[in-house]
């Protein structure tokens, strides 16, 4: 069973808070009797209407995206920039699918989208610990007590500690004086690895996430996008219950 604006906003009939609204104002019906209590749940073979119109249920959709740079993780864009929506084919465009999350205009790599409201909050609160891996080209070489440092944990946005799950560095490249290093976080501040490289004197050159929890970017190339099979989305549902 699932929630009764749950299933409109994954129905293109509003946002989940406007089909909230929908239904307290007694525009909805369900089985022909009027619902105006929120959470309301129904089944798969109940009839909902909207206003005497019988809707029909869009199905949730899990897309993992190979973003490029030059994208913003948004479903439109004030200064008229390219949105990743942008990269879909036209049929997909018209399901109501937005980020799960957001990278950077100028970072690259796995995105997810789709039209679950409840996937989205259990991807991106951090009590569920999701991992997501950068690999990230930073200027210099970064020496061991640097990396001892960031494994610790740095100060960013003034007063917030930022502890990543991991670090490695994979590649020091000392004729082009740059070190690629691995990062894992299971949080999401904005420009995170960015703001932690710079508070240890590094900032990034180029940065690319490469694995959500145990997601890759193997077989999508950048710009192009897969959609995720049914054991992969109940294993990110598994992989996110609580800790013990």
């Amino acid at each position: 069973m699932e929630r009764l604006q749950k299933v409109l906003a994954q129905s293109n009939i509003a946002s989940r808070r406007k089909a909230e609204e929908i239904i307290t104002a007694g525009r909805v019906a369900v089985n022909g009797v009027v619902v105006t209590e929120l959470g309301t749940k129904v089944e798969d073979f109940d009839q909902i209407t909207v206003d005497g119109n019988l809707i029909s249920r869009a199905e949730t959709k899990y897309i993992l995206l190979n973003k490029p740079t030059g994208y913003v993780s948004t479903t439109s864009d004030e200064k008229k920039r390219k949105t990743v929506l942008d990269l879909l084919d036209d049929d997909i465009k018209e399901t109501r699918l937005y980020p799960v999350g957001r990278l950077d205009f100028d970072t690259a790599g796995i995105l997810l989208l789709t039209n679950d409201g409840d996937f989205t909050k259990r991807m991106t609160h951090p009590e569920h610990m999701i991992e997501k891996e950068y690999l990230a080209r930073v200027e210099g070489i970064v020496i061991r007590k640097k990396v001892v440092q960031l494994r610790l944990g740095v100060i960013i946005d003034g007063d917030y500690l930022a502890v990543p799950k991991a670090v490695r560095i994979m590649e020091l490249d000392k004729a082009h004086q740059s070190t690629l290093i691995s990062i894992t976080l299971t949080e999401g501040k904005n420009k995170q690895v960015r703001k932690m490289m710079e508070a240890i004197g590094h900032p990034v050159k180029k940065l690319t996430r490469v694995r959500y929890d145990f997601l890759t970017l193997e077989g999508v190339e950048r710009g192009s996008y897969r959609f995720l099979k049914r054991h992969e989305v109940k294993k990110l549902y598994a992989n996110s219950l609580p800790k013990k």
